[in-house]
């Protein structure tokens, strides 16, 4: 896919939507990062659904804390992989309140070392509460990124790496939401919808006819 190609795509993406954000809920930094790390293998929907109710009882380390991995639980249950995020999320607390006097920072290796924090939370916290232009790329990012041309890659991260040298700069503070939200309900893994998607026009996926 040619510069100019890629350029029209963020183009049109950023007509639709000029300010995505995250469909998580959340009120802190704190929060968001709760909600992402639980957000692992689970939707956005049934995140928020549990912390609207977590969050009134315990949102900042200490809260979380007191109340307990055990309690936590209860709360979390209906999210996958829910007893080992109750875990990392009571580890996380603590060194948060230990290491970083229950703030959470704006770097990236600070980041990386809480327990349930990878790279990928790491970059949507990095993007979403700080504003950074990093990119995050998740299933729905990699199989845009793939299917389109945008960016091709093996793996995650090199599909992060080429999105990072070649997005425009002036749309990579907002590529992960665009990529993310298109790959959410227009360029799905079955099915995609091709016959009404808005960037088709540039979109060099050799079986793209076939859906529309």
């Amino acid at each position: 896919m040619n510069k100019s190609k890629r350029q029209e795509i963020f183009e049109v993406l950023k007509q639709q939507d000029p300010h995505p954000t995250t469909e998580l809920i959340y009120d802190s930094t704190f929060e968001l990062l709760i909600a992402v790390i639980l957000s692992a293998q689970a939707t956005d929907v049934s995140v928020n659904k549990a912390t609207m109710q977590l969050f009134k009882v315990a949102n900042t380390p200490d809260a979380l804390v007191k109340l307990g991995e055990n309690k936590l639980k209860n709360y979390i249950k209906t999210i996958g992989l829910f007893n080992t995020k109750a875990k990392n999320i009571i580890k996380t607390c603590r060194k948060l309140m230990s290491e970083y006097g229950g703030e959470v920072r704006c770097d990236r290796a600070a980041l990386e070392a809480l327990p349930g924090v990878g790279r990928k939370t790491a970059n949507v916290i990095l993007n979403t509460a700080f504003g950074l232009p990093t990119i995050a790329v998740d299933t729905h990012i990699f199989r845009v990124s793939n299917r389109t041309g945008i960016a091709p890659g093996k793996n995650v991260l090199e599909v992060e790496n080429r999105l990072l040298k070649l997005v425009p700069d002036e749309y990579k503070k907002n590529a992960h939401h665009w990529l993310i939200l298109h790959g959410r309900y227009t360029c799905i893994a079955r099915n995609p919808k091709c016959f009404c998607c808005s960037i088709y026009t540039y979109c060099e996926w050799k079986d793209k006819k076939k859906y529309c």
